[in-house]
Protein backbone atom coordinates (compact mmCIF):
# COMPACT_ATOMS: atom_id res chain seq x y z
CA UNK A 1 0.00 0.00 0.00
CA UNK A 2 0.83 3.59 -0.46
CA UNK A 3 0.41 5.69 2.84
CA UNK A 4 -0.26 8.75 3.62
CA UNK A 5 1.18 9.87 7.15
CA UNK A 6 0.54 13.47 8.66
CA UNK A 7 2.12 15.01 11.69
CA UNK A 8 4.93 12.16 10.52
CA UNK A 9 7.73 13.33 12.68
CA UNK A 10 5.44 13.28 15.40
CA UNK A 11 5.92 10.62 18.24
CA UNK A 12 2.57 8.09 17.37
CA UNK A 13 3.23 9.14 13.85
CA UNK A 14 6.76 8.33 13.31
CA UNK A 15 5.62 4.94 14.82
CA UNK A 16 3.42 4.27 12.69
CA UNK A 17 6.29 5.20 9.83
CA UNK A 18 8.37 2.42 11.13
CA UNK A 19 5.66 -0.33 10.93
CA UNK A 20 4.42 0.51 7.88
CA UNK A 21 7.67 0.45 6.12
CA UNK A 22 8.71 -2.52 8.64
CA UNK A 23 5.84 -4.47 6.49
CA UNK A 24 6.63 -3.22 3.32
CA UNK A 25 4.37 -0.29 2.23
CA UNK A 26 5.38 3.20 0.62
CA UNK A 27 5.25 6.01 2.86
CA UNK A 28 4.72 9.99 2.38
CA UNK A 29 4.83 12.13 5.08
CA UNK A 30 3.94 15.38 6.28
CA UNK A 31 4.72 18.07 8.94
CA UNK A 32 5.17 21.67 9.70
CA UNK A 33 7.61 20.76 12.03
CA UNK A 34 6.14 23.33 14.74
CA UNK A 35 7.91 24.63 17.86
CA UNK A 36 5.36 23.64 20.59
CA UNK A 37 8.41 21.39 21.50
CA UNK A 38 11.87 21.06 20.51
CA UNK A 39 12.10 20.55 16.37
CA UNK A 40 15.33 18.79 16.75
CA UNK A 41 13.71 15.64 18.53
CA UNK A 42 10.95 15.74 15.18
CA UNK A 43 14.10 15.61 13.18
CA UNK A 44 15.32 12.92 14.60
CA UNK A 45 12.51 10.88 14.89
CA UNK A 46 12.49 11.34 10.61
CA UNK A 47 16.58 10.86 10.55
CA UNK A 48 15.87 6.78 11.16
CA UNK A 49 14.05 6.95 7.82
CA UNK A 50 15.83 8.99 5.85
CA UNK A 51 16.04 7.76 2.14
CA UNK A 52 13.05 5.40 3.21
CA UNK A 53 10.19 7.76 2.52
CA UNK A 54 9.22 11.40 1.15
CA UNK A 55 8.52 13.85 3.63
CA UNK A 56 7.30 17.27 3.17
CA UNK A 57 7.09 19.76 5.39
CA UNK A 58 4.27 21.77 4.74
CA UNK A 59 1.19 22.93 7.16
CA UNK A 60 -2.47 20.59 6.33
CA UNK A 61 -3.99 23.98 7.23
CA UNK A 62 -2.27 24.91 3.79
CA UNK A 63 -5.29 23.77 1.32
CA UNK A 64 -2.78 23.99 -1.89
CA UNK A 65 -0.16 22.36 -0.41
CA UNK A 66 -2.07 19.58 0.66
CA UNK A 67 -3.85 19.27 -2.95
CA UNK A 68 -0.37 19.47 -4.58
CA UNK A 69 0.77 16.34 -2.84
CA UNK A 70 -2.31 14.28 -3.70
CA UNK A 71 -1.79 15.25 -7.61
CA UNK A 72 1.34 13.98 -7.09
CA UNK A 73 0.76 10.87 -5.39
CA UNK A 74 -1.96 8.27 -5.50
CA UNK A 75 -2.85 6.46 -1.80
CA UNK A 76 -4.43 3.69 -1.44
CA UNK A 77 -5.04 5.44 2.57
CA UNK A 78 -4.47 7.94 5.06
CA UNK A 79 -3.47 8.01 8.78
CA UNK A 80 -4.07 11.49 9.76
CA UNK A 81 -2.09 12.27 13.08
CA UNK A 82 -0.83 15.99 12.34
CA UNK A 83 -2.85 18.14 14.90
CA UNK A 84 -1.97 20.89 17.60
CA UNK A 85 -1.92 19.19 20.60
CA UNK A 86 -2.13 20.09 24.30
CA UNK A 87 -5.01 21.54 26.43
CA UNK A 88 -3.24 23.95 28.81
CA UNK A 89 -1.84 25.58 25.15
CA UNK A 90 -5.22 25.90 23.88
CA UNK A 91 -6.17 28.68 26.67
CA UNK A 92 -2.92 30.66 25.17
CA UNK A 93 -3.27 29.89 21.59
CA UNK A 94 -7.08 29.17 20.68
CA UNK A 95 -6.88 29.94 16.81
CA UNK A 96 -3.95 27.77 15.87
CA UNK A 97 -6.68 25.07 16.89
CA UNK A 98 -9.23 26.06 14.34
CA UNK A 99 -6.71 26.64 11.68
CA UNK A 100 -4.81 23.12 12.33
CA UNK A 101 -6.99 20.68 13.81
CA UNK A 102 -10.43 21.34 11.63
CA UNK A 103 -9.20 23.16 8.81
CA UNK A 104 -6.31 20.97 8.74
CA UNK A 105 -8.27 17.53 8.81
CA UNK A 106 -10.84 19.52 6.47
CA UNK A 107 -8.12 19.79 3.67
CA UNK A 108 -7.36 16.09 4.44
CA UNK A 109 -11.00 14.41 4.34
CA UNK A 110 -11.73 16.84 0.97
CA UNK A 111 -8.92 15.83 -1.00
CA UNK A 112 -9.09 11.95 0.53
CA UNK A 113 -12.73 12.17 -0.80
CA UNK A 114 -11.57 13.06 -4.77
CA UNK A 115 -9.11 10.85 -4.31
CA UNK A 116 -11.15 8.44 -3.19
CA UNK A 117 -8.80 6.99 -0.95
CA UNK A 118 -10.04 3.49 0.58
CA UNK A 119 -9.79 4.30 4.54
CA UNK A 120 -8.29 7.47 6.72
CA UNK A 121 -7.64 6.93 10.40
CA UNK A 122 -7.48 10.12 12.20
CA UNK A 123 -6.81 10.98 15.82
CA UNK A 124 -9.00 12.72 17.91
CA UNK A 125 -8.41 12.37 22.03
CA UNK A 126 -9.97 11.22 25.19
CA UNK A 127 -10.78 14.69 26.02
CA UNK A 128 -14.16 14.78 23.87
CA UNK A 129 -15.18 12.98 27.16
CA UNK A 130 -15.55 16.11 28.67
CA UNK A 131 -17.47 16.59 31.88
CA UNK A 132 -19.01 13.01 31.37
CA UNK A 133 -18.76 11.50 34.84
CA UNK A 134 -19.63 7.59 34.23
CA UNK A 135 -16.70 5.62 34.22
CA UNK A 136 -15.66 3.82 32.83
CA UNK A 137 -15.82 5.51 29.46
CA UNK A 138 -16.90 4.06 26.38
CA UNK A 139 -17.25 4.72 22.65
CA UNK A 140 -21.01 5.13 22.48
CA UNK A 141 -21.14 7.91 25.62
CA UNK A 142 -22.80 10.84 24.65
CA UNK A 143 -19.68 13.09 24.03
CA UNK A 144 -21.42 17.28 23.94
CA UNK A 145 -19.60 18.68 26.69
CA UNK A 146 -15.65 19.49 26.05
CA UNK A 147 -14.25 21.41 28.37
CA UNK A 148 -11.09 22.92 26.33
CA UNK A 149 -10.47 24.63 22.69
CA UNK A 150 -8.44 21.27 22.13
CA UNK A 151 -11.34 19.05 23.08
CA UNK A 152 -13.78 20.98 21.13
CA UNK A 153 -11.82 21.01 18.21
CA UNK A 154 -10.95 17.57 18.29
CA UNK A 155 -14.62 16.44 18.68
CA UNK A 156 -15.75 18.92 15.20
CA UNK A 157 -13.39 16.88 13.32
CA UNK A 158 -15.19 13.67 14.50
CA UNK A 159 -18.75 15.34 13.47
CA UNK A 160 -16.63 16.27 9.94
CA UNK A 161 -15.78 12.47 9.34
CA UNK A 162 -19.41 11.80 10.08
CA UNK A 163 -20.81 14.31 7.34
CA UNK A 164 -18.22 12.91 5.06
CA UNK A 165 -19.52 9.23 5.95
CA UNK A 166 -22.88 9.97 5.57
CA UNK A 167 -22.02 11.75 2.38
CA UNK A 168 -19.67 9.96 0.21
CA UNK A 169 -19.51 6.66 1.71
CA UNK A 170 -15.85 7.53 3.49
CA UNK A 171 -14.54 4.97 5.70
CA UNK A 172 -12.78 6.91 8.61
CA UNK A 173 -12.18 5.87 11.90
CA UNK A 174 -11.38 7.95 14.67
CA UNK A 175 -8.79 6.90 17.02
CA UNK A 176 -9.45 8.39 20.66
CA UNK A 177 -6.05 8.73 22.14
CA UNK A 178 -5.38 8.79 26.03
CA UNK A 179 -1.98 9.46 27.66
CA UNK A 180 0.11 7.65 25.08
CA UNK A 181 3.60 7.18 26.37
CA UNK A 182 6.32 5.24 24.68
CA UNK A 183 10.52 5.56 23.53
CA UNK A 184 10.93 8.73 21.76
CA UNK A 185 7.62 10.03 23.22
CA UNK A 186 6.66 13.81 23.27
CA UNK A 187 8.59 15.78 26.04
CA UNK A 188 5.63 17.85 27.72
CA UNK A 189 4.10 14.15 28.31
CA UNK A 190 3.79 13.65 31.97
CA UNK A 191 5.14 10.08 32.05
CA UNK A 192 8.01 12.41 30.27
CA UNK A 193 8.00 15.49 32.60
CA UNK A 194 7.59 12.90 35.98
CA UNK A 195 10.43 11.02 35.27
CA UNK A 196 12.88 13.36 34.49
CA UNK A 197 11.83 15.30 37.64
CA UNK A 198 12.96 11.68 39.59
CA UNK A 199 15.56 11.09 37.58
CA UNK A 200 17.10 14.85 39.06
CA UNK A 201 15.77 14.69 42.24
CA UNK A 202 13.53 17.86 42.17
CA UNK A 203 9.93 18.18 42.61
CA UNK A 204 7.35 17.10 40.42
CA UNK A 205 4.87 19.62 38.99
CA UNK A 206 1.25 18.91 39.30
CA UNK A 207 -1.53 20.81 37.78
CA UNK A 208 -5.02 21.62 39.34
CA UNK A 209 -3.90 20.87 42.64
CA UNK A 210 -3.68 16.91 42.73
CA UNK A 211 -7.23 17.24 42.38
CA UNK A 212 -7.19 14.47 39.63
CA UNK A 213 -6.20 10.51 39.13
CA UNK A 214 -5.52 7.91 35.79
CA UNK A 215 -4.73 4.43 36.06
Amino acid sequence: MKVLVTGGAGFIGSHVIHELLKRGDTVVSIDNMNEYYDPTLKRARLARFKDKIEHYEIDIADTEAVGKIFENHSFDAVCHLAAQAGVRYSLQNPFVYGQTNYIGTLNIFEYAKRQKVNHVVFASTSSVYGLNEKMPFKEDDPVSTPISVYSASKLATELLAHSYHHLFGMNLSALRFFNVYGPWGRPDNATWLFTKAIVADEPIKVFNSGDMKRD
